[in-house]
């Protein structure tokens, strides 16, 4: 049995700790918050082994571009002289190429594929936190970004992903809670979706019955290093001794990083959400309107709205009112039945996704400390990998095989 320190208490930090406490190890999750906010609670609620092209892929950079430029965009990466910024930028243009996309469908697959069933474990047992598998909607409004997104599907379906290709009228038949505006939609079978919020309850009291102790409300300000092995974790409430060390800081990982002299290059990309309750009519299946990048997802009796990605810092706590409305006008554009108004800033949740320029997540032992092990970079899909990560780095630090192969998530 090992004691094992998860710096960290968002959902890939307690799904790395469930896992942990089930090897027998010793586990304690540090949080410098109170657990009760960030993007494992404000999130889209989504599993979406659909989603197997990583960020980083051709035409994302000319995208990003030109979105800059439109004050509604989905996406913008905030201009600053920043030594990461600059280091980010170079790495990502790197990698948006088609063959880092062609290897990472793959991997994102497996990940996302071992990540559902996972859930559907948890959900068997007890399933308080509204698991469902109706799918995922891919809407769009042109039959030219229909072809980018059938092109996708496509790539899926090759992966053995199950794919309808859905008209107008295909969709109206399907979508039954409300009317929808589109030119058409994929409709990915094998997606799921459950209550963000929900799952964190309820794997906080699993840990709780596990004995796994939480230290929230404390601040990582250090390691103590003998030997290329970190032997205690330095907080605010004292010095903790330990015999392994799992990274789960999401887009502050860069900084604990930065103290163990370890490189590695993952930058907050800032996303808002807001929630409606007891709406009249609401989407009986999860969508993604594609012109937007918005995510829609009905949860239990709550309705969920989601959307833009900025690539920025994490002080940078300002909701931007401009993309909030952009999510706004492309959700009553999709469903123009709906007709919701931009929320009050005091009802909108914003929270920092972890983004790699790889655009793939980070789950891997590091090179020099010999006892550190990171799990963060998920960008917008923590929610849908985290039990696979979770149990993966279980099996890394019980020397165990792991589940599958982790070569695309090495530092």
């Amino acid at each position: 049995m090992k004691k094992i320190s998860i710096i960290g208490g968002g959902i890939i930090g307690l799904c790395s700790a469930y896992y942990l406490a089930k090897e027998g190890h010793q586990v304690v999750v540090f949080d410098k918050s109170d657990m009760s906010d960030g993007c494992s609670y404000g999130n889209a609620g989504m599993i979406v082994p659909s989603h197997v092209i990583p960020l980083a892929q051709p035409g994302m950079i000319a995208q990003g571009v030109r979105w800059m430029f439109d004050s509604q965009s989905p996406f913008y990466v905030k201009p600053r002289w920043d030594a990461d910024l600059i280091k980010w930028g170079w790495q990502f243009y790197k990698h948006a190429n088609y063959k880092h996309v062609e290897k990472s469908m793959p991997a994102l697959r497996d990940l996302s594929l071992l990540s559902k069933d996972l859930y559907q474990d948890f959900a068997r047992n007890n399933n308080s936190f509204f698991y469902e598998e109706k799918g995922l909607l891919m809407l769009y409004k042109t039959d030219k970004v229909g072809e980018e997104i059938r092109s996708e599907g496509e790539k899926a379906a090759f992966l053995g992903l199950e794919v309808d290709y859905l008209s107008k009228a295909d969709i109206s038949r399907l979508e039954t809670g409300t009317k929808t505006d589109v030119f058409g939609g994929v409709h990915y079978k094998s997606d799921a979706h459950l209550c963000p919020q929900k799952f964190m309850q309820f794997i906080k009291e699993e840990l709780k019955r596990m004995n796994v102790k939480i230290q929230s409300n404390t601040l990582v300000n250090d390691f103590i290093i003998h030997n290329s092995t970190i032997s205690d974790v330095v907080t605010d409430k004292g010095v903790f001794t330990t015999d392994e060390v799992v990274l789960a800081s999401g887009s502050w990982s860069l900084e604990l990083a930065k103290k163990l002299n370890i490189n590695i290059s993952v930058l907050p990309g800032k996303g808002y959400s807001f929630t409606l309750r007891d709406q009249k009519q609401k989407p009986v299946i999860p969508s993604i309107l594609c012109e937007g990048k918005v995510a829609v997802t009905p949860m239990d009796n709550v309705i969920r709205f989601g959307g833009t990605m900025e690539i920025t810092h994490t002080k940078d706590t300002k909701i931007n009112q401009k993309r909030l409305q952009g999510i706004v006008n492309t959700v009553n554009g999709f469903y123009p039945d709906l007709k919701i108004e931009v929320p009050n800033e005091k009802d909108t949740w914003y929270g920092f996704r972890p983004c790699t320029p790889s655009g793939l997540p980070i789950i891997s032992r590091d090179k020099k400390i010999k006892n550190v092990t990171f799990a963060t970079g998920h960008s917008m899909m923590g929610l849908s990998l985290a039990p696979a990560t979770g149990k993966i780095i279980a099996e890394i630090i019980s020397g165990k095989v792991t589940s599958i192969t982790t070569t695309m998530f090495q530092l």
